[in-house]
């Protein structure tokens, strides 16, 4: 396990971190959410001490970090910060051998990566000739090259097309299938809910919501409504403890405040025509991140 606990960095006097806390189970693929600012980019350089903070320690096994430990993670910054000159392969067995893996070892790791990767002009190509996908290929290779206990990655899919996506999915997947703790942070939320098992929120310095995404994401206040001769839903207008959130799969997503308002809502659709769809539905992690960034001040954590 991956503990952050009460982190805190200031930059000219502004918090980057303001007692960030939280924890990253082994064994499953954990997304670190939040807006730009939100303090997610300083917390993992933390991890590697390149970010010296002012209060608060990462521990990793219930212990602190040194050189020892790092040698066993693996770490994707946003920024790509491979050598322009070198070849792919080259590159690779480079940052292997510096984890101490073997010549031999490195190299079939190496041309292992590039073909799983497809990173295009394979082990002979210079990193300055790749595109921006095969760059952003590569730099998740330099990460898993030396096989990390615990792998940290910034932005990963940045730039990726969907099926690059699948497999770098498959592969973190497979790490955190084998035991490794995998924290990466992220935009795409909708990515991120198909991925995840679980999620921290970050704003302001501060984790804001936590927990397993299937819980996070559980509601009984959400319902999609479908009547077939009113799809934009003109019978909901007189019905009390509502709110409206838009369109949905061609009916609407409305939000019930009270536990009769479902009734009121069904008993208004019936009277308007034929009800095709009435379910109740889960938030998406969309709404779930709009919603905890909205207010963060209140620190929450799922069941």
């Amino acid at each position: 396990m991956l503990e952050f606990r009460q982190l805190v960095k200031t930059y000219a006097g502004k918090r980057a971190l303001d007692h960030m806390s939280f924890s990253v189970p082994a064994g499953e693929v954990f997304g670190f959410l939040g807006p730009n600012g939100a303090g997610k980019t300083t917390a993992m350089r933390s991890i590697f001490g390149l970010v010296e903070l002012d209060s608060g320690e990462v521990l990793y096994q219930e212990k602190g970090i040194g050189p020892t430990e790092r040698q066993r993670f693996g770490y994707m910054p946003e920024e790509r910060g491979l050598y322009p000159k070198m070849t792919v392969l080259d590159h690779l067995v480079y940052l292997a051998r510096l984890h101490d893996v073997s010549a031999a070892e490195s190299k079939k790791r190496a041309l292992a990566l590039i073909e799983k990767l497809e990173i295009s002009g394979g082990p002979g190509a210079k990193i300055e000739s790749l595109s921006l996908g095969n760059s952003q290929r590569a730099q998740v290779a330099a990460a898993l090259i030396h096989s990390p206990d615990v792998l940290v990655l910034d932005e990963p899919f940045s730039s990726l097309d969907p099926l690059s996506i699948d497999i770098v999915k498959e592969m973190l997947e497979d790490y955190a299938l084998q035991g490794a703790t995998v924290l990466f942070s992220s935009h795409q939320l909708e990515l991120v809910e198909d991925f995840c098992q679980s999620v921290a929120i970050a704003n302001l310095g501060r984790i804001v919501l936590s927990g397993r995404v299937d819980a996070l994401t559980e509601s009984e206040k959400l319902l999609v409504v479908s009547v077939k001769e009113d799809p934009a839903g003109a019978y909901l207008d007189g019905v009390d403890g509502i709110s409206r959130i838009g369109a949905d799969a061609g009916g609407q997503r409305i939000e019930v405040r009270d536990e009769n308002a479902a009734q009121r809502v069904l008993e208004a659709a019936m009277k308007a025509g034929t009800v095709m769809r009435f379910d109740h539905v889960r938030r998406s992690l969309v709404e779930v991140f709009r919603q905890a960034v909205a207010a963060p001040d209140t620190q929450q954590e799922g069941a």
